[in-house]
């Protein structure tokens, strides 16, 4: 009878360890819900290259969400509406010192600003404007995507670099990046920030000229990171390890010259313009994006801390507490 009941034992063992197995393989791929700004932020053009994801629709599936700017996130990743998302140095500093988002953690980079031989961040005037130099702005109207975003901290440094304060010595308006050209051209504001791909329009060149950049004010700056909350990565650590393997794999598609017209047309179609405007894509005059997608720390650290001293922030912190780049590690091991 106890070797019966042995075999019986085993058996259930056994039984119960295959329903384990099949429950696990029937289980849905986990969402993954991503935020981004601008097109051309690797969530707005993954989709478009997601027959190189491998993992896509076994552990997990992508879904990117657009917002206005980066300060609107935080309040999506405090309510656990997103995921990842693309936040900017300066929304780093509010959502850990002033939305209190202590498990918030660096995964991978999104892109740097002013590394010598890439593109800076303009902030441009009329180019029949009477204003020379940052000092001339004094009184004036200057725009913003978001109050606090990095563009908008970017801005306010250079100005502060040069004595003027903001409701002081000047005015800002927010509004959305697409409308920035006709608010100059129609003289509603005296400077705007050109970002990509918006600032290399045609059409505002030929009215606008830049007063500085992003690198005037803040040297290199690692302006926009992926962020995830601690809880989120604990639970799902290796479908956002397979995540991340294909997001390396799509952005070395898109870095690869040989792709570049490809890249070009996608980035057309998203936004329902000629493709050869998006001629700069993913070259020396891009932004500089780590073939990796590990992020400058150090230039991080700067970052933050310029962002404290602007007042936006209660206190600075050291970023290396924040961050978790086993996972895209992880991940790239798999490429090699």
């Amino acid at each position: 009878m106890r070797p019966m009941r042995i075999a019986s034992a085993a058996l259930f063992v056994l039984l119960l360890a295959a329903a384990g197995a099949a429950s696990a393989a029937n289980a849905d791929p986990l969402k993954i819900r991503t935020g981004w700004v601008a097109p051309g932020n690797w969530f707005s053009i993954w989709l478009q290259k997601k027959d190189l994801a491998k993992h896509f629709g076994q552990s997990y599936v992508m879904e990117p969400v657009h917002y206005v700017g980066t300060p609107p996130m935080v309040t999506a990743l405090a309510a656990n509406e997103v995921d990842i998302a693309n936040l900017a140095f300066s929304t780093l500093g509010i959502a850990i010192q002033n939305a209190g988002l202590n498990d918030l953690r660096i995964v991978a980079d999104e892109f740097q600003d002013g590394v010598p031989g890439y593109y800076s961040q303009e902030y441009m005037v009329l180019k029949d404007s009477p204003i020379q130099k940052v000092e001339d702005l004094k009184g004036k109207i200057l725009a913003t995507n978001a109050e606090g975003s990095a563009v908008d901290v970017a801005m306010k440094a250079m100005l502060h670099k040069h004595g003027l304060q903001p409701n002081r010595d000047y005015t800002v308006i927010e509004a959305p990046f697409p409308a920035m050209r006709a608010m100059l051209a129609e003289k509603k504001v005296d400077l705007i920030p050109a970002v990509l791909p918006f600032s290399y329009d045609p059409a505002l060149r030929s009215i606008g000229r830049d007063l500085f950049t992003s690198r005037d004010a803040l040297g290199i700056t690692d302006f926009v990171t992926w962020q995830a909350r601690k809880p989120f990565l604990d639970k799902n650590r290796a479908a956002v390890v397979d995540f991340m393997e294909d997001s390396l794999r799509i952005v070395h598609w898109y870095e690869d010259p040989a792709n570049h017209q490809a890249a070009m047309q996608i980035l057309g179609d998203l936004v329902k313009r000629p493709p050869q405007i998006f001629d700069w894509a993913f070259t020396k005059r891009d932004v500089y994006h780590d073939p990796n997608m590990l992020p400058n720390l150090d230039a991080l650290q700067k970052n933050v801390d310029a962002t404290h001293e602007l007042g936006f922030t209660k206190a600075s912190f050291d970023v290396k507490q924040y961050t978790e780049l086993s996972i895209v590690q992880e991940a790239a091991k798999r490429l090699k």
